[in-house]
């Protein structure tokens, strides 16, 4: 019983997460409108178009618009650190007391499945950093790319930068997000089952934009 637990919740948690990011760059890709990311993409990508390299006036204000997106950058990247040497103890430590969880519930308690739990944890939260690690890069060069005035310099390039570096950000603090079911693994399949249920819920409220009715859209009326 605790082996088909393991071999079902697990891959349908991976199913339902990797299932709804992949719906997630579909709407992205085809209608930005509809979501967070692709409003603020094109809300980027208007603000880059009208800023002017090098304009001493504007340099205070691209160096606070980046502020808040490279500290949480750096926090999940430190985040992600702590938790991948916390993991390694939490497995040992877990491993050593699997005798005294003898219920189904808890998963099988073989050590491939210890070295399974431990290793996609692992993985997650290394790619996670990693990317954050980049993002952190690519915003620091676009942040010094706005403010500085030359010849050689493209805006095209610049918004290019600052793109990747959103891009990196994204997907760092989305892979961190599914390596908390991961994590949870330790505590059997069923809370890892649970866990992607409530991330994919709150993700979608975060990540879509709702619909407003067309009666509640507002007239302009010309006098």
């Amino acid at each position: 019983m605790a082996v088909y637990l393991d071999t079902i919740l697990v891959p349908l948690s991976l199913f339902i997460t990797i299932g709804y990011h992949a719906y997630l760059c579909h709407t992205i890709k085809n209608k930005p409108s509809r979501t967070t990311y692709g409003i603020n993409k094109l809300r980027r990508t208007a603000w880059g178009l009208n800023l002017n390299q090098g304009d001493d006036k504007k340099a205070m204000l691209t160096t606070q618009s980046l502020r808040n997106t490279l500290m949480i950058t750096i926090l999940i990247a430190t985040i992600t650190i702590l938790f991948n040497l916390a993991l390694a103890a939490l497995t040992n430590n877990t491993y050593n007391a699997s005798h005294l969880f003898s219920s189904g519930f808890f998963g099988s308690k073989s050590d491939k499945i210890f070295v399974l739990k431990y290793g996609s944890a692992s993985i997650c939260l290394s790619i996670s950093f990693l990317c954050s690690s980049m993002a952190i890069g690519f915003l620091i060069d676009a942040n010094f790319l706005m403010n500085t005035y030359g010849e050689f310099l493209s805006g095209v390039y610049t918004q290019s930068i600052l793109e990747r570096g959103f891009i990196l950000a994204l997907v760092g603090n989305r892979v961190f997000c599914v390596a908390v079911p991961m994590m949870l693994w330790m505590l059997g399949p069923v809370p890892v089952f649970l866990a992607s249920l409530a991330l994919v819920f709150v993700l979608h409220e975060f990540d879509f934009v709702s619909k407003f009715p067309h009666k509640h859209e507002l007239c302009i009326t010309v006098k």
